[in-house]
């Protein structure tokens, strides 16, 4: 009986995962709309929330009660769930459709918002911050999951400003920086790409345009990335100023006014990363840039070229054009998480059941994908441009590990549940590996087999190689531009940073020097694109584990994705066995790597 029924609700859930169809997603678990009577409740409720918790500025002092702690902490935790679900409303719509004027609007409105309102409840990180030691480890003794958040603010307290002047950092960037990035998407994403193909001229976004480039056709795929880059090279001296304004105002508050060393031990602090280790990662990575040189050199050897260029790095080496129908990697990312996990699939299955996945191609939709936890009370969204191409599959695969990673350590406070962003590529980055090993499982056509393979190493250097010299090029142009460097001198040393990373193995086109106006990470979120690399290299070696270990390594990666935020990801990883001191560490994580280009090479 009790088989029968298990059977009956397995062949509903295939039967479902058919069914699927691309689709915008639905918000209406956080309001029905921006202009909702809802959202205007939300909103009174919120300020309402906020003048209570003013009333205990009070009663912060030295010797404040535990208990009386813990229920300003707890008051301070609705109010940021609060803020984080009207705010995360306001960014998911404008994603949806970035020309949104209505969207826009909201977006500003809340910023503005929530920028008046985090003023009026900064007391309390400011107070805390300027508890002495024994004080604040008496309070902190008994907090349980806030633990780890409570000692992460006080590790801040070198570069904490006052209250007036914090205020003040608040509201300008309200105008400033959010303001800039805004405006930065806005006028990107409106982008519109005419590339030529089988004879006709189409008008396509920047997600239809990339397909391109993995391509058999040589001379389309050099189109298209030329085609990418006149638009962005057309607008490379206003991109590359916005640019500039950002990285002034980083150093200018981060360095000038809070006294950091270095623009990206800003970065480092926050992600609790150490900056040696850092170091180490970025110094590991360029010295194994001779591995991927060498990996490039034997795609041009497959496609019967002297040298690769730029253009063809992403090329395939079969004329393999498989593609897959929506419902179709539904089924197969469900799978391959089934494989190694039941509840995987079901917490993956979860998000796309509830229409929190927004998976069509629009005009004016945000370019790219992510994955976007409001509070872990709520199911993720998710973001994807999804065209029927293998990689597009990978990358539902990646943007569901991101889901399954915040539902694992849903238990956790909002304060605790979010992982560094280094370790918060780990889940992803394992469902893609999770995602090809089905592949490999059950794909009998040569052709499409090695184009896996090849496809894995094409995605390790896009993740591991070209993000660490992105980051290298980062401090360099933040470093730059104080020393006022024009826009056209940062182009040219992103040029330079290029020839280092692929040295003799491929020729670069010229237009390839406007590629970092192009990437919204470096204007986003400062040095954050090393957290790609570190998740990579990390997820190889955990990966090569589980494959030697099989199901008694399950626990162990499981307790690291679980943990979320609640500890430091040194001590996460050192109980996962993983030392990220040492230089050896990363070195194994290239070392797969060989391993897969050793493989394709006896395969050639």
């Amino acid at each position: 009986m009790g088989g029968e029924s298990k059977n009956k609700k397995g062949n509903a859930m295939a039967e479902e995962k058919r069914s699927f169809e691309m689709s915008r997603w639905s918000l209406d678990d956080l309001y029905p709309s921006g202009s909702s009577k809802e959202m205007e409740r939300a909103i009174e409720d919120l300020k309402k929330k906020v003048e209570k918790f003013e009333a205990y500025r009070a009663e912060l002092t030295d010797n404040v009660a535990f208990d009386k702690f813990l229920v300003v902490i707890k008051d301070l935790e609705e109010i940021t769930k609060l803020m984080q679900r009207i705010g995360g409303y306001a960014e998911l719509w404008f994603t949806e459709d970035t020309q949104d004027q209505a969207a826009q609007t909201l977006v500003a409105r809340m910023e503005q918002l929530s920028a008046d309102l985090s003023n009026r409840i900064l007391f309390f990180n400011l107070w805390w911050k300027a508890l002495d030691d024994d004080s604040a480890e008496k309070l902190m003794k008994d907090s349980g999951d806030y633990r780890y958040w409570l000692e992460e603010m006080r590790h801040f307290k070198p570069y904490t400003l006052s209250e007036p002047e914090e205020k003040v950092i608040n509201i300008k960037d309200v105008t400033g920086s959010r303001a800039l990035n805004m405006l930065y998407d806005a006028y990107t994403n409106r982008y519109m790409f005419k590339l030529k193909v089988d004879g006709k001229e189409k008008e396509m976004t920047r997600g239809e345009l990339m397909s391109y480039v993995r391509r058999p056709d040589a001379d389309l795929r050099a189109r298209a990335y030329q085609a990418l880059y006149r638009v962005y090279g057309n607008d490379g001296p206003i991109l590359g100023q916005m640019y500039q304004t950002l990285t002034r105002d980083w150093r200018n508050e981060l360095i000038g006014l809070r006294g950091y060393p270095t623009p990206i031990s800003a970065r480092n602090l926050a992600n609790d990363i150490p900056d040696e280790v850092v170091d180490t990662l970025l110094d590991v990575s360029q010295k194994n840039a001779g591995l991927f040189q060498r990996f490039f050199k034997l795609k041009a050897r497959l496609l019967k070229m002297d040298k690769l260029r730029r253009y063809d790095i992403y090329a395939p080496v079969t004329s393999s054009s498989k593609e897959f129908a929506f419902g179709s990697a539904v089924e197969l990312v469900l799978d391959s998480f089934e494989q190694f996990e039941p509840r995987f699939a079901q917490l993956a299955h979860k998000v796309i059941s509830e229409k929190h996945v927004d998976s069509e191609v629009r005009k004016g939709k945000q370019s790219g994908a992510f994955c976007a936890t409001i509070t872990p009370e709520l199911t993720p969204w998710v973001l994807t441009n999804y065209q029927g191409h293998s990689d597009d599959v990978a990358t539902l695969a990646h943007e569901l590990g991101h889901a399954i990673h915040s539902l694992l350590a849903s238990d956790h406070s909002i304060f605790t549940q979010h992982a560094c962003l280094p370790l918060a590529e780990t889940a992803s980055t394992f469902g893609e590996m999770m995602l090809v090993d089905r592949l490999l499982e059950e794909e009998s056509d040569q052709s499409v087999r090695r184009d896996l393979l090849f496809r894995q190493v094409d995605d390790s250097y896009a993740t591991i190689m070209r993000q660490a010299f992105f980051a290298l090029f980062e401090k360099q142009a933040h470093e730059m531009t104080n020393n006022g460097a024009s826009v056209d001198e940062l182009s040219a040393a992103y040029f330079e940073n290029l020839k280092t990373q692929f040295g003799d193995s491929l020729e670069i086109g010229e237009e390839f020097k406007w590629e970092w106006v192009s990437i919204p990470h470096i204007y986003h979120t400062p040095f954050y694109v090393y957290a790609y690399a570190f998740g990579q290299l990390l997820v190889l070696s955990l990966y090569s584990q589980f494959k030697q270990e099989g199901d008694a390594f399950k626990p162990r990666y499981i307790n690291i994705l679980s943990s979320g935020g609640s500890k430091a990801p040194v001590q996460i990883l050192k109980e996962a066995g993983v030392d990220v001191y040492q230089a050896a560490f990363w070195q194994g994580g290239f070392d797969v790597v060989d391993g897969l280009i050793a493989q394709l090479e006896n395969l050639a």
